[in-house]
C-alpha cells in the first residue's frame, strides 16, 4: 500500500500527485482510495475523465459510478458557489471602501519570497518537470518548422495538450516553456566555456 498527499487545488487539472497514485494503482490493480471524495476534483469533466479511463476511486465503500458522478457535480457546484459568494463578497468590502489585498502589490514580494520559500521551489520545480514532460512534442513541433511562439501555441492547442494553468496555450506561455527548456542548454555552455578557459 503506497499513500500520495496533493497539495494542489480540487480546481485545478495539473495534479502530479494524483496522477502518480494513479499510475501506481493501475500498474499494481490496487483500488485508489480518496480521503474525501468531494476533494478529488470540483471538476464533473475530470472526474468523468478519470472514470472513462477506468481510474476506480471510492473513500466509501458502497460507492459506485453513479455516486461518484452525483457526488462530483455536486462538489463542482458547491465549487462555483463558494466562487461567487467571494467576488460578491469582495465586491461588497471594495464598495465599501475597503482595500484589497497587499498596498504596496507585487513590489513587497519580488525578490524576497518572505515566508513561502518553499512553495516558490515547488512551483518552479513543477513548471520545470512540466517544461521537461513537453520537450520532445516541442522538439517535434520545430523539427516539423513551427517556430514562432504562436504556432507553437496553436499546435499544442490543437493536440488537446493543456498549458501549464489547466487552460489554453497563449504565445506568452510558449516563450516562458522554451525559456525554461533552452535554461539548462545555456547553463551547459557556460560551464562548458569556464573548463575551456
Amino acid at each position: 500500500m503506497a499513500e500520495y498527499v496533493e497539495v494542489e487545488s480540487g480546481k485545478r487539472n495539473s495534479r502530479p500527485q494524483l496522477q502518480a497514485a494513479i499510475s501506481h494503482a493501475k500498474a499494481t490493480g490496487a483500488k485508489l482510495v480518496i480521503a474525501r471524495l468531494d476533494r478529488l476534483a470540483r471538476n464533473l469533466h475530470f472526474v468523468s475523465s478519470l472514470q472513462e479511463r477506468g481510474v476506480d476511486a471510492a473513500d466509501m465503500p458502497d460507492a459506485n459510478r453513479l455516486t461518484i458522478h452525483i457526488i462530483a457535480a455536486v462538489a463542482e457546484s458547491v465549487g462555483r458557489t463558494i466562487s461567487e459568494n467571494t467576488r460578491t463578497a469582495l465586491a461588497a468590502a471594495k464598495a465599501r471602501g475597503v482595500k484589497l489585498g497587499n498596498p504596496n502589490g507585487a513590489r513587497a514580494l519580488r525578490g524576497k519570497q518572505v515566508g513561502n520559500t518553499e512553495a516558490v521551489a515547488k512551483i518552479k520545480a513543477n513548471a520545470a518537470q512540466r517544461a521537461s514532460d513537453l520537450a520532445g512534442i516541442v522538439n517535434t513541433l520545430q523539427a516539423s518548422g513551427l517556430t514562432s511562439v504562436r504556432s507553437i501555441a496553436e499546435a499544442l492547442n490543437n493536440q488537446g495538450i493543456s498549458a501549464p494553468r489547466g487552460d489554453i496555450w497563449h504565445p506568452t506561455a510558449v516563450s516562458r516553456l522554451l525559456q525554461r527548456l533552452s535554461a539548462p542548454v545555456a547553463s551547459a555552455t557556460a560551464q562548458s566555456r569556464t573548463g575551456d578557459r
